[in-house]
């Protein structure tokens, strides 16, 4: 079923990336049944918490109706970072699954493990289930928005 779960969240970074904004989806299931699925909008509401996995934690609480997620599993393609980790903590939800490291930003092993911190009231578990497609994504995303700035760049040298 993580597969399965994984491969939603991908078609919301999927729905980012036409969107122009950097493809990163999430889903949060509970009881089997997905109950929220976003991807990243920083650049659309020019939000620094516009994060998929912050969208996907306030869409999952209002479908439940209260900020508490136990019994959840929040689905992304990247690593969430710290300020996204913090949110699934607070938000109580039991366990993270995602599809891409985050060399930079990563909050579960990554940069720095949360999750082993003994430091916390809640625990929650981290598993990265590898998923070429969520990298690929990103990177390719990236790619392309280099080479338009290259591009644009020569054209402005030339005018």
């Amino acid at each position: 079923m993580d597969s399965l779960f994984l491969e939603a969240a991908l078609n919301q970074a999927r729905l980012a990336a036409k969107a122009d904004e950097v493809p990163v989806g999430a889903v949060i299931v509970k009881d089997g049944q997905i109950i929220a699925e976003a991807y990243n909008t920083k650049l659309a509401s020019k939000d620094v918490l516009g994060h998929a996995e912050i969208n996907a934690i306030r869409i999952a609480s209002s479908v439940i109706g209260d900020w508490r997620l136990s019994g959840c599993t929040l689905y992304t393609t990247l690593e969430p970072c710290p300020m996204c980790f913090g949110t699934i903590l607070h938000a109580r939800i039991d366990r993270v699954v995602y599809g891409a490291l985050d060399r930079k930003w990563g909050a579960c092993g990554s940069i720095v493990d949360l999750a082993s911190m003994p430091l916390f009231n809640h625990f929650v578990t981290c598993d990265h289930l590898p998923h070429l497609e969520c990298a690929e994504i990103l990177t390719k995303f990236f790619r392309a928005k280099r080479s338009f700035r290259l591009q644009t760049s020569l054209l402005e040298q030339i005018d």
